[in-house]
């Protein structure tokens, strides 16, 4: 006969985990930027930055540094990961990694 010991586990923090599609390693959903697809005014496809993480759909999660999203635009991570045909213009989460690059520089 067996004999089961019930031994408690250390106590750990457990907190959601997400992989970068850009450099595809795990950090903490917090430590992510999230974006999902969206529309422009003409109807085609565009990648929407979500520092919220409220939007509606399907989201990807990267490294808040252009490298990981020059990655990421290059292996075309984004319509893979959201589920979308054909491109997406990624030209406003670009636009919005400068801009918080810039805003954290500042002296």
């Amino acid at each position: 006969m067996v004999v089961h010991e019930l031994i408690s586990p250390a106590r750990t923090t457990i907190y959601p985990v997400r992989t970068c599609v850009g450099c595809r390693e795990r950090a903490a959903k917090s430590e992510l930027l999230r974006v999902v697809a969206g529309t422009d005014a003409e109807g085609r496809p565009v990648l929407v930055p979500d520092p919220a993480q409220t939007a509606p759909g399907r989201g990807a999660h990267l490294h808040p540094v252009i490298a990981c999203f020059d990655l990421a635009v290059r292996r075309k991570a984004f319509p893979r990961a959201l589920r979308v045909q054909g491109a997406l213009d990624s030209e406003a989460v670009g636009e919005h990694l400068r801009e918080s690059t810039a805003r954290t520089n500042r002296p």
